[in-house]
């Protein structure tokens, strides 16, 4: 039994403003990074700044990212569909590797340009001190749409989004690692120019990493982690009716989403209505108690009878019925059985019938009857009479 994503008009409207949000942050972002990276290069270029210049490089590679986070966060905003059953969240996660791919590769620019310039101290000049004010600019900025960014990725739950504010703090951090190299560089400190390019290489591939293993992790179906594992299962005994629970698995998507599938043991003896609204109180349950859950795949099962081989290898309705209707074919009143009722417990099926209530009053003498029948049909290890 399964309980399908909440789609009703409230929630869509707050996924159609989180769309709108996540998309703004991304071409927000874009419209800092085009002249903050146009800017730091050509500074670094003129005013003799490696540092600066590993730092525009930076935030070039920062607008391709915010091309991806924009691609990603309105194909991710798509609902599900016939050949994306689950949604389209794993587009995040995908655009979040080739994010982390790309700061990795920025980072073995940045660093082999801050390591030639290391090797080569005779080519490096003085920075001037419009570099020294861009660097300064940069860190304003950057920290700004760290802020902002974070803020619209945690209210829209979306690691995508955060890894991009991260993405944006890291170029705080490199600018001000560039601000402190290109002022040493002004005080004579010529080599720490170079040095502060290097230092923005590695806190890059750093970075780089952190998201790499995140999204992998996500690829590979990582499921939420012990602590929150113990929610679930607080939640899932919780309910009423619920004996035991058995095989619960969960899948991350999309950063915070997750999706579940837990085996749940009820009494064997309620039926199906009664089975189906407990599994609709886990998932609502689910949904409210635990942030991550947006979907969840309950199964019931008989409890004492789940592993049984009533469960596997006896005969379904359609190959027993025939059984029993010619094993009772003689007993005068069954054409006028009303319901059926099969029940598989351990090895065998214990036959439950409903009958009028006009029979009630001679229940021993068509018991007997209906129990030479059962003695006659192999697996069945009863009948009961109900009358209604």
């Amino acid at each position: 039994m399964t309980h399908p994503q909440i789609d009703s008009v409230t929630e869509h409207h707050h996924a159609r403003v989180n769309l709108r949000q996540k998309q703004h942050a991304a071409l927000m972002g874009a419209a800092v990074n085009l002249p903050l990276a146009i800017l730091k290069i050509s500074v670094g270029v003129v005013g003799a700044s490696q540092a600066l210049i590993a730092d525009g490089i930076d935030s070039t590679a920062d607008i391709v990212c915010d091309a991806l986070v924009f691609g990603a966060v309105h194909i991710g905003g798509q609902r599900a569909d016939d050949d994306h059953p689950y949604g389209h969240a794993r587009i995040e996660t995908a655009a979040t590797t080739l994010i982390a791919l790309m700061l990795l590769l920025t980072a073995a620019i940045v660093g082999y340009r801050g390591a030639s310039s290391l090797l080569a101290p005779a080519l490096a000049g003085e920075p001037s001190v419009w570099a020294l004010l861009v660097a300064a600019t940069s860190v304003g900025l950057k920290e700004s749409m760290y802020w902002y960014t974070l803020r619209v990725g945690r209210r829209a739950r979306s690691t995508l989004i955060e890894s991009n504010a991260w993405h944006h703090r890291s170029d705080a951090l490199t600018s001000a690692v560039a601000l402190i190299a290109i002022a040493g560089a002004m005080l004579g400190l010529t080599m720490l120019d170079a040095v502060g390019a290097i230092i923005i290489a590695a806190v890059i591939a750093g970075m780089g990493l952190c998201y790499g293993w995140q999204s992998f992790r996500e690829l590979v179906d990582t499921g939420l982690d012990a602590e929150r594992l113990d929610i679930v299962r607080a939640q899932i005994i919780s309910v009423p009716g619920v004996r035991r629970m058995r095989r619960l698995r969960t899948r991350t998507m999309g950063g915070h989403d997750a999706f579940a599938d837990v085996g749940v043991l009820v009494d064997p003896e309620i039926s199906l209505t009664e089975a189906h609204r407990i599994s609709e109180a886990i998932s609502s349950r689910l949904v409210e108690h635990v942030d991550e859950i947006t979907d969840i795949n309950v199964h019931i099962e008989p409890d004492g009878h789940a592993d049984s081989q009533a469960a596997y290898t006896l005969p379904l309705r359609d190959q027993i019925g025939p059984q029993l209707q010619a094993a009772w074919a003689d007993i005068a009143i069954a054409d006028e059985i009303e319901r059926m009722t099969l029940h598989y417990l351990d090895n065998n099926i214990a036959v439950e019938l409903l009958l009028p209530v006009r029979y009630a009053g001679e229940h021993l003498y068509w018991q007997r009857q209906f129990d030479a029948a059962a003695a006659a049909v192999d697996g069945v290890s009863s009948i009961r009479l109900l009358y209604g």
